[in-house]
């Protein structure tokens, strides 16, 4: 049993996931700790609403790996349980790639408690050390284009290389990057998933993926609860913001994956347990030229879809500045 699907970043902008055929979809979000794609949240929500697998990626910047980790879950935390999570690395020139790779695999691992894919090309899978990321349980996503310069539809059947580095078989392939779909006029990049839909929920889910020797469970979490986002204002301390919403350090840090509670930063958005007391007042934003609702619902830690349903917005793509949307 197998699926096929595309991965998509902003270089497919325009593209009407409702006319492309596809079982996945996976989709850029972030890359190093600076760029998030503008087009993540659209694509995300289209392929969602038509019932498509999803995964997420990051792009690794080769910087720090704990980082850049930390970066791509603030930026995903609203598909986490709903995608799979991909690492997609890249450096060609990187000697301690490897050992970069794994920092970020389990970093990620250690906030989401979702082991997370790993994509690379089948040079580089050869190329590199990858025993400990393969024995550690983190899937591979093998690139290996075994016909370029040759276009073509889907192949579930196209031919594996046969060294796949430590890992003996891979989860996903990608085979071309020459795809061509009906309901979109370029290229796309072709992958086939090898697994049914259910085989893909497993990797969405908590541990869905692991593999040999996979980390030992932390503590169960507490059963989970309704909550609401806060942006953090210069000058705050988790230790007042517990106390402002009647809530303590040790769950703030345990709902958001903060290993230090005394490392936070202005403009960081974390969730707050809903039955805390003082609830924050509703909060607005008026729109400025150049503003995307998904945009806006990335800087304020929510979905354009939540912002829709709380200003009766039909269409994503018509607001107009000066509107005043209500964020929470």
């Amino acid at each position: 049993m197998s699926m096929n699907g595309i991965d998509i970043s902003r270089w497919q902008a325009g593209i009407n996931l409702a006319a492309v055929p596809c079982e996945f979809v996976v989709i850029k979000a972030t890359e190093g700790t600076t760029y998030v794609n503008p087009y993540c949240d659209q694509h995300f929500g289209q392929a969602a609403e038509l019932g498509k697998k999803l995964g997420v990626y990051h792009f690794a910047g080769g910087g720090d790996a704990a980082a850049e980790a930390e970066y791509f879950v603030r930026n995903v935390r609203g598909y986490i349980g709903k995608a799979i999570l991909v690492l997609d690395f890249e450096i060609q020139n990187m000697a301690n790639g490897a050992v970069w790779s794994k920092r970020w695999l389990d970093r990620v691992y250690e906030l989401t408690r979702v082991k997370p894919v790993i994509y690379m090309s089948n040079y580089m899978a050869n190329h590199l050390d990858w025993n400990a990321v393969a024995s550690a349980g983190y899937p591979l996503w093998n690139a290996y284009y075994y016909a370029y310069g040759t276009p073509m539809g889907y192949n579930p059947d196209a031919p594996l290389p046969e060294r796949l580095g430590p890992w003996g078989k891979a989860l996903l392939y990608q085979y071309t990057s020459e795809g061509r779909l009906p309901g979109y006029n370029g290229y796309l990049d072709l992958d086939v998933f090898y697994g049914d839909p259910v085989d893909w929920d497993r990797y969405v889910r908590e541990d869905g993926n692991a593999g040999p020797n996979p980390q030992p469970d932390p503590t169960p979490p507490p059963n989970p609860q309704p909550t609401f986002t806060y942006r953090i204002q210069p000058g705050d301390t988790l230790s007042g913001i517990a106390a402002r919403y009647g809530t303590t350090v040790a769950m703030l840090a345990q709902l958001n994956g903060i290993a230090n509670p005394n490392r936070i930063y202005a403009g960081q958005v974390i969730r707050i347990p809903a039955g805390s007391v003082n609830p924050p007042p509703p909060m607005y934003y008026v729109v400025r030229r150049g503003d995307t609702l998904s945009g806006i619902a990335r800087r304020f830690g929510t979905t354009y879809q939540r912002l829709m349903q709380l200003n009766g917005i039909r269409n994503p793509n018509l607001i107009y500045a000066g509107q005043r949307l209500r964020i929470h």
